[in-house]
This record gives C-alpha cells, structure tokens and sequence, in this order.
C-alpha cells in the first residue's frame, strides 16, 4: 500500500511512519553471490546398544547450556549504517581565512589547506605570523569568513594526512622507576625535525602569498574576540 486514504484535504487515514511501515521497504532486498551456508538439523540419530532400548535414539545436535543468566542479557543492535566522512562547507575553500572557536587556539585567524579523509580541516597559521601549526580542527567549530588567500597551484604534500598526526605510543613506566624519579616532571621531548621542515615548506608558500594582500598578515595575526552587545549571527565575516 504506496498511501493512506485521506480522511479530509491533507489529513490521511494513517501517520507517515505508518503508511511507510506498511509498505515494507525498510526491510529491503538482500542480494549475495555466496551460497547459502546448509542448516544443521536440530537433531541427530545415534546408535544405542541394548536389547529394550530399540537400537536408535533421536539426540539434539546441540546440547542445551547447563546454566542460563539469572538476567537476560541485552544484545546490541546490529546497524548497517557506516560513518561518512562530513561534506564539505561551500564557504570553505582552499585559501579561505577561518576563525576557531575551541581548541587551544580559539580566537586564532588560520588558512585552510585541504579536507581530510576524516572530514577534518587541515589548516595553518601561518606558525610564523601567529603561532598556530599545521593543526586538524572540526568544521563544526570554525567560523568561515569572505577573506581568501590566493593559493594558486598549491598542493599539500599528500603525506601530511591523518595518520601524520597520529601520536606514537608511548610505554608505561613502572611504578617502581616513579618511586626514584621522586615526583620528578617528566623530560620534554624534542619536536620533530621532519614535521617542523614541513611546517616550514607550507607555510613559505602561503607566508609568500599573505604578503601579497596589505594588512593581511596583521588580520591574521589578530585575535577574533566579541565586545558586550555583539552577537556573531547578525555579523558579516
């Protein structure tokens, strides 16, 4: 059944939960190439020795569990439905000046680079103009203004990807070497030098194209704060 029959103008006999319910689409049509696995049957037939036993007994294929959960055991839904990635905001592109709203650097004016398998952004400060690297952040919690850098060609290297920012694993020290460092802070360990030569390689080329606009470098280096009064919605960025 495709509808409901309507009751009055606009007013259908059945909800449209329930009109889509009836017409069972939601159970869909599954189709495989691999053949059925064969059913096991639930019981077999055993040879038994013993004149009054009448040589063959039927005996379940699968023996019942001794105990059962004084419980029952909730048992998750099955989904099929798989995370995608989150579609691209059609303010954001490559070059445009973005304002983040968490994060360390909230208030901070960077460029955006490219989108991440992940759907995150991959965006810079430049370091040199304000201090904020080659970061990840959220689409969800940047502010995308009218400013754009012009790029031209360039192309992150495709190395610089989510597992790029992927931390190592660290070992766990015993509790036994805590006792003798006595309460001591751990060593800072030294940057990279192969990520702190790609910060340099990007940020050359968009430093380069910055410096091409007047008093874009100081707007990048300014932060982005709000005075009493001010609402973000009824502003233009």
């Amino acid at each position: 059944m495709a509808r409901s029959r309507q009751l009055a103008p606009g007013v259908g006999r059945f909800s449209r939960s329930q009109a889509a319910s009836r017409r069972g689409l939601y159970k869909g049509l599954k189709k495989s190439d691999q053949p059925a696995p064969a059913e096991t049957p639930a019981f077999k037939e055993v040879t038994v020795g013993g004149d009054k036993n009448s040589g063959t007994r039927l005996v379940p294929t699968s023996k019942a569990p001794r105990f059962y959960p004084a419980e029952d055991v909730r048992q998750p839904k099955k989904s099929r439905k798989s995370p995608k990635p989150a579609k691209l905001r059609s303010t954001i592109v490559p070059g445009t000046v973005l304002i983040l709203l968490a994060g360390r650097f909230r208030g901070k004016r960077v460029v955006f680079l490219k989108q991440l398998e992940s759907g995150l952004l991959l965006v810079t400060g430049p370091y040199k103009i304000n201090g904020v690297p080659l970061r990840r952040v959220n689409q969800a919690y940047v502010i995308a203004t009218s400013t754009k850098v012009d790029l031209g060609e360039f192309k992150v290297d495709a190395k610089i990807n989510d597992a790029y920012f992927a931390k190592p694993a660290t070992k766990s020290s015993s509790a036994e070497a805590e006792f003798f460092e006595e309460g001591k802070p751990k060593a800072k360990e030294a940057f990279p030098e192969a990520k702190s030569a790609d910060q340099k390689e990007v940020d050359k080329t968009v430093i380069a194209a910055v410096q091409k606009q007047e008093n874009l470098a100081k707007y990048l280096k300014a932060t982005f704060g709000l005075s009493k009064g001010q609402f973000p919605h009824q502003m233009v960025f």
